[in-house]
C-alpha cells in the first residue's frame, strides 16, 4: 500500500496480433520509451520482449509477443509458439488488428497483405476461442477512416464472442492509447510492482542491443534482403574509461546476400554501424564502441544458441 493508501497492482498483459498490426509501436508507446524495434518489415519480432508500463500505482509488463500467422518453418513454428505463451501466462490479452487492412480485405480491390493480415486475424480468433481465453480488442491504424466503417467492423469482430471490450486507437500517434493503457492497468491484480518503477524493458542488453542493429539491417536494405538475416552479440565487455565495446555477427543465408549487407566500399555496413550505434549511445547513456561482421551461414535458422539467445524453444 502506498502513503495514501491506494493498492498498487501489477501484472502482464500480452500484445498479439497479425505480422505488422503495430504491436511493437504500441509496446513503445505505453512504455514511453524504444523497447521493441519498429520497421515496415512484417515479422521483425522474434520473441516476447517486455516492457514495463506506469499507470498511476499499477504497473503493466507488457509482452509483445511475434506476429501470429501460419508457421512454415522451424523458426516460424518457435516464434507462434512464443506468442501463445505468452497470452496464455497474462494477466489481461490485447488483440490489436490493423482496421485498415481488415476493411481493406473486404474489398475486392484490397491486396495480398491485407487478406493475409485479416487470414491470420481469423486464426488468432478460432484460437481464443478453443482456449476460451478472452481478449480487449484493439482497432489500430484508425487514422483517416470513416467512423461508420469502423463501427461496422467493431461489431463484426466483437460478435465473435472472444473479446470483452473494444478499444479504437492509433498506436502511431497515441489517440486512444491513454484509455487503453487505463483499462489494462485496472485489469492487473493487487499486488506489490515486478520491477523499480524507473526499469522500462526486461530485455537482456546484449539481446537489445542485437535487434538493434538488425532494425537497421532492415531499414537500409529492406528491398533488397528478405528475411534471411539475423544479428547476434558476440561480445559486450565494460570498459575502464566507462565505455561499452560491443562485437556483433550479421548473419545471412547466401553468398549473394552478403554484398548487399556490405554495400559498395563498405558503406551500408558502416551506415549501419553509425546508426546503430548512435542509438546504442542513447540507450546506454555512454560511449559505445561497435564492431560488425557479417557471416554467410545457410543453416543460421537451425542454430540453437541464436533461438537461446531470444527466449525461443528450438524443438517446437
Amino acid at each position: 500500500m502506498t502513503e495514501l493508501d491506494v493498492p498498487t497492482r501489477a501484472g502482464f498483459a500480452a500484445i498479439i496480433g497479425a505480422p505488422n498490426a503495430g504491436k511493437s509501436t504500441l509496446v513503445n508507446r505505453l512504455t514511453g520509451t524504444k523497447v521493441s524495434i519498429v520497421t515496415q518489415k512484417v515479422q521483425t519480432t522474434r520473441f516476447p520482449v517486455r516492457g514495463i508500463a506506469m499507470a498511476g500505482q499499477a504497473q503493466i509488463v507488457l509482452v509483445d509477443t511475434p506476429g501470429i500467422f501460419t508457421p512454415r518453418r522451424r523458426l516460424d513454428r518457435a516464434m507462434v509458439a512464443s506468442a501463445w505463451g505468452g497470452a496464455e501466462d497474462a494477466d489481461a490479452i490485447v488483440h490489436l488488428v490493423d482496421a485498415q487492412a481488415e476493411l481493406g480485405a473486404e474489398d475486392r480491390g484490397g491486396s495480398a497483405a491485407d487478406r493475409r493480415s485479416a487470414d491470420d486475424t481469423a486464426t488468432i480468433i478460432e484460437n481464443l476461442k478453443a482456449t476460451g481465453a478472452r481478449a480487449i480488442l484493439a482497432l489500430n491504424k484508425i487514422d483517416g477512416m470513416r467512423r461508420d466503417s469502423l463501427l461496422a467492423l467493431s461489431q463484426r469482430l466483437f460478435d465473435t464472442g472472444v473479446y470483452d471490450e473494444v478499444f479504437m486507437i492509433s498506436a502511431a500517434t497515441g489517440d486512444g492509447v491513454e484509455d487503453l493503457r487505463a483499462r489494462l492497468a485496472a485489469r492487473m491484480p493487487e499486488g506489490p510492482w515486478l520491477y523499480p518503477e524507473d526499469q522500462s524493458a526486461d530485455v537482456p542488453v546484449r539481446v537489445l542491443a542485437a535487434e538493434i542493429t538488425r532494425e537497421k539491417v532492415y531499414l537500409r536494405v529492406h528491398e533488397e534482403l528478405p528475411y534471411s538475416a539475423a544479428v547476434e552479440t558476440t561480445a559486450f565487455d565494460d570498459k575502464p574509461d566507462g565505455s561499452a565495446r560491443i562485437e556483433q555477427t550479421i548473419y545471412v543465408e547466401r553468398d549473394s546476400q552478403r554484398p548487399i549487407v556490405l554495400g559498395k566500399g563498405g558503406q551500408t555496413l558502416k551506415w549501419i554501424g553509425q546508426k546503430a550505434r548512435e542509438e546504442l549511445i542513447e540507450l546506454l547513456d555512454r560511449p559505445v564502441h561497435l564492431f560488425l561482421t557479417v557471416k554467410v551461414d545457410p543453416k543460421w535458422q537451425e542454430s540453437r544458441a541464436l533461438y537461446a539467445q531470444f527466449g525461443l524453444e528450438y524443438d517446437v
